[in-house]
């Protein structure tokens, strides 16, 4: 009887899939060679022209292969009894690879609908394939695999994946890396939650929410490509800052046009500052009443009627009539087109009248008498044409007008509290803040239609007002959005309570998943944050750690933060990663100069910056959304009495950390954060 062939020994099995691995990028190769190649010279006209140009652009740039991010990560054998529409081995990867000569598969997308079993697939269904196998990379060479049996007896019986816990914790320097090869099944059935449903992320610090508002994202240009390259997909982020940090995701992934905005770059950079009571007025769902009401009251009742002389002939209409005219378009459609479509039904009147006396006007002599000197004079003076700017300069600075818009709405205290105490002189030299950039482009929504996107990512929503979420769910309203966020970690006088609210101003009907299991974030942090948690958000449930982290945690109390900082970043500079050192922010600029009087190269974060250097210096209110390797809180304290949510703004600063977290301070630590 023959003997059975022995199995390849891991030698044997490394080279075979660096064999592979050199293949997969050879015709990665081939295939960007293809795509420059392509000539855009076959369209019909100019404009075609440019517009393939621009497509092809786009494909040679996903062609790219970056030499330190792996071509795929996984691979999955399929069972004797897999079905014959599965591949016998497939290999998962960040895009498609093929060979250009056979057309076959030697990478498959990580997105494709075959590749959810990576994903998905387990002992208790393990989807018709048997063997799950991880790899291991180092500088973008394959140096270690890890299988997992999916089925037969001891299927899933190894415990968590070596490969996958060590790429979690690998050190993490510039840009947030993509978690395509790490993403869990929970995180899964949100990446690929289909484009029409808008979905609601209650996400703990280091649950991944971000990463999987991204790959979401990524998901859905590959599913829907074609409907979204024309409607376009936005990433909303809370600054500058952290839109640098997670701008190389996308990219990494294949897609190398996405749209990124802050609420500010969205709406309009505020000129002006203002008490946070007077902004969480302004932000207040309430503020959509009085601003709608102020801009009707520019439509005015009619005084007289209308006479059009065409020729010898007049033409009268009585003012009941022009009234009439007015009162059926007032308010039933947007500021705009309502005194475009007045004019319009004033020349029809007109134009009746001339058919009535045998003449046979057609379209073109209504269009002129809707241009004409009488109509206008009665379109001004009825329906004048305004400004944003110039309705919202005139609501706040004029009291009687404001009582008039306000009415039933605000009371006396509330108005006066919204009203400028010295008003600009015009519209022109107002110092709009925030909240009021937020009230203009719910009145521009108002008089113009507001262009909608396919798809909408916000992270960190809970930190936006309710008039700033109209204004994105303008920017969605015939799409959907992925909607990201911890209520914990809500900062802004007008942070929202309950993520039903938010979908409520965003105007979109969704789903809200709660991820409370980290991955990021060690445990012995997170318990250590997650005292403030009964203080800041006691509706949550307490968020766990799949990383235990002994010895993550050092809490200490010195003489000299400032010194004792710089000593804790040297020693942190020594460790592998990024190293951000957190402080209140008045102390920042202290902060640096300390670091650089004992020889230590910083950078400060600023809203505007990349957050490239190894070791940062971070103002605590730009910390949010961001992570680094060994984290420093200096005088936690501080930063909780900097402002009135000072304490969640503290969760924050506390769950940064990737691997260590020390805290440092002189002063008594908060009681909230003592007591467990």
């Amino acid at each position: 009887m023959p003997a059975a062939p022995a199995e390849p020994d891991e030698t044997e099995i490394l080279a075979a899939e660096r064999a592979h691995l050199a293949e997969s990028r050879t015709a990665l190769r081939r295939m960007r060679e293809h795509a420059e190649n392509l000539s855009a010279d076959v369209a019909a006209d100019w404009v075609s022209k440019q517009y393939l140009e621009s497509l092809l652009d786009q494909r040679v740039a996903a062609l790219a292969d970056r030499p330190g991010t792996p071509l795929f990560f996984g691979r999955m054998d399929r069972a004797a009894a897999g079905g014959p529409d599965l591949p016998a081995v497939m290999y998962v990867g960040r895009r498609h690879v093929h060979d250009g000569e056979e057309g076959r598969p030697l990478v498959l997308d990580w997105r494709a609908p075959v590749s959810r079993a990576f994903y998905q697939a387990g002992p208790a269904d393990p989807m018709g394939w048997r063997l799950r196998r991880r790899f291991g990379f180092q500088a973008g060479e394959l140096t270690a695999f890890e299988d997992e049996p999916l089925d037969g007896p001891g299927g899933g019986g190894q415990g968590p994946s070596r490969i996958l816990t060590e790429e979690i914790e690998r050190p993490r320097t510039g840009p947030m890396r993509d978690i395509v090869a790490t993403i869990q099944p929970e995180q899964d059935v949100i990446v690929r939650a289909d484009l029409p449903r808008t979905v609601c992320v209650q996400g703990a610090p280091g649950t991944g929410k971000t990463a999987v508002g991204l790959h979401r994202a990524a998901y859905l240009l590959f599913t829907h490509r074609e409907r979204l390259s024309r409607s376009g997909v936005l990433i909303v982020g809370p600054n500058r800052a952290f839109l640098a940090y997670i701008s190389a995701v996308l990219p990494a992934l294949g897609e190398v046009r996405v749209d990124q905005a802050t609420i500010d770059g969205l709406l309009g950079a505020p000129l002006g500052e203002e008490p946070a009571a007077v902004s969480a007025a302004k932000g207040d769902a309430r503020m959509a009443d009085v601003v709608r009401a102020a801009l009707w009251l520019h439509v005015r009742k009619p005084e007289e009627g209308l006479v059009v002389t065409r020729g010898s002939a007049r033409y009268r209409l009585a003012g009941h009539e022009v009234r009439e005219i007015a009162a059926e378009l007032r308010g039933t459609t947007r500021y705009g087109a309502g005194r475009a479509a007045f004019a319009q039904r004033l020349a029809h009147r007109i134009l009746v009248l001339m058919e009535q006396r045998g003449e046979a006007p057609d379209d073109r002599v209504q269009d002129q008498v809707a241009r004409s000197r009488p109509v206008k004079q009665v379109l001004d003076a009825v329906w004048p044409k305004v400004t944003a700017e110039q309705v919202l300069h005139r609501l706040l600075s004029d009291a009687e007008f404001l009582r008039r818009a306000a009415k039933g709405v605000l009371d006396e205290d509330e108005q006066a509290a919204i009203r400028w105490p010295g008003p600009p002189r015009s519209h022109r030299s107002a110092r709009w803040t925030a909240a009021d950039r937020a009230l203009l482009d719910e009145l521009n929504g108002l008089i113009e239609r507001t262009a909608s996107l396919g798809h909408l990512v916000v992270d960190e929503a809970q930190d936006l007002s309710a008039m700033q979420l109209r204004a994105l769910g303008r920017r969605c309203g015939t799409g959907s959005a992925t909607v990201l966020g911890d209520l914990a970690q809500g900062t802004t006088a007008w942070s929202a309570r309950s993520w039903a609210d938010v979908l409520t101003h965003l105007g979109q009907d969704g789903e809200v998943t709660e991820l409370s299991l980290g991955f990021r974030v060690p445990g012995t942090v997170l318990d250590y944050a997650a005292r403030l948690l009964p203080h800041v958000a006691p509706g949550l449930e307490r968020p766990r750690s799949l990383r235990p982290g002994a010895g993550a945690l050092d809490v200490r109390r010195v003489p000299d933060v400032l010194a004792a900082a710089c000593a804790a970043a040297r020693a942190a500079l020594d460790r592998p990663g990024s190293v951000g050192l957190i402080v209140p922010d008045a102390a920042a600029a202290a902060h640096a100069a300390a670091l650089a009087d004992a020889g230590l190269e910083s950078e400060v974060l600023g809203p505007e910056s990349d957050g490239a250097a190894r070791l940062l210096v971070i103002p605590a209110t730009l910390a949010k959304g961001l992570e680094y390797d060994h984290v420093i809180v200096a005088e936690p304290a501080a930063i909780a009495a900097a402002e009135a949510r000072g304490l969640a703004r503290l969760y924050v600063a506390l769950t940064r950390a990737v691997t260590s977290l020390t805290v440092l301070h002189r002063d008594d630590l908060p009681a909230e954060l003592v007591a467990s």
